[in-house]
């Protein structure tokens, strides 16, 4: 079971992970056995016993449970795998779900892939994996998992927050992954679009009209009244909090919903697509 590499230029997950190899050390030499024999003994080997030690790798979970059952720390260990939980992901996706949590309605607009809240985890795999240059392995791993922990928030249980999402055509049409990963995620956006909470609207290729040709952008409004907004760019993640920049994409966001059809318009526009594939 690899590890995930520790980002050295995160403080804040560098706080963490210092405590926690400090405490893993610390129950290692207080048991008498040394890193070969730590890792021999909860099945792993010496170099990433090492590495976690060092700082360099984040522990998963079931490196957790192994260390605390070995060590006879009696849960102190495994108590652990909630401080790391986070820090796991990189910190630009921490920071988006932090305000993901905080957010009462989350509006976005995508015109190139499906939004990410929306994917299922082979087409997430999918067009992660085409990103040039390619994440390694352990990279790849870590930026799935981390998409997949933000859809949490997307339930038909809770009332909050308030979604609407508004897809260009293009994104139903595009086969990332291939017909039965895009069949599946169709199917994802069926089922989606039913929730309470949720407006699913789709902006259709016919439209002479499409204020959204620019780009890809999400506007979060939070507890407290404010409103921020977020644009992604090839390898640039932004957090846009100047009033003037947030009204001039909210004006556009209100235009953009206003081309799109319907949520039960758009939902016919999916099965359609889906039938199609």
């Amino acid at each position: 079971m690899g590890e995930w590499e520790a980002g050295l230029d995160d403080e804040e997950a560098g706080a963490v992970m210092r405590t926690v190899t400090r405490q893993l050390k610390l129950w290692r030499e207080a048991a008498g056995l040394t890193q070969a024999e730590f890792g021999a003994a909860i099945g792993y080997g010496e170099e990433l016993v090492s590495c976690v030690e060092r700082g360099r790798r984040i522990p998963r979970p079931e490196y957790l449970d192994a260390a605390d059952e070995v060590l006879g720390a009696g849960g102190k260990i495994a108590a652990l795998k909630q401080d790391v939980a986070e820090v796991r992901y990189p910190k630009k996706v921490r920071d988006l779900k932090k305000l993901e949590a905080e957010a009462t309605e989350l509006c976005a607009y995508n015109n190139s892939v499906i939004h990410g809240l929306l994917q299922t985890e082979k087409y997430a795999r999918a067009v992660l994996s085409a990103r040039r240059p390619p994440f390694t392995a352990d990279q790849l791993e870590q930026q799935v998992s981390a998409r997949v922990a933000r859809q949490e928030i997307v339930s038909d249980t809770t009332a909050r927050p308030l979604f609407n999402f508004v897809q260009c055509e293009s994104t139903l049409r595009r086969p990332i992954g291939g017909k039965m990963v895009m069949r599946e995620q169709l199917e994802r956006l069926l089922q989606v679009a039913k929730f309470p909470n949720v407006d699913l609207q789709v902006l259709p290729l016919g439209r002479e009209e499409n204020s959204g040709l620019d780009g890809s952008f999400r506007l979060l409004r939070l507890e407290d009244g404010s409103t921020v907004g977020h644009v992604e760019v090839a390898h640039i993640s932004r957090v846009i909090a100047e009033p003037k920049e947030v009204q001039l994409l909210d004006i556009q966001y209100g235009i953009i919903r206003a081309q799109a059809l319907s949520p039960r318009e758009s939902m016919a526009l999916i099965e359609k697509a889906l039938g199609e594939t």
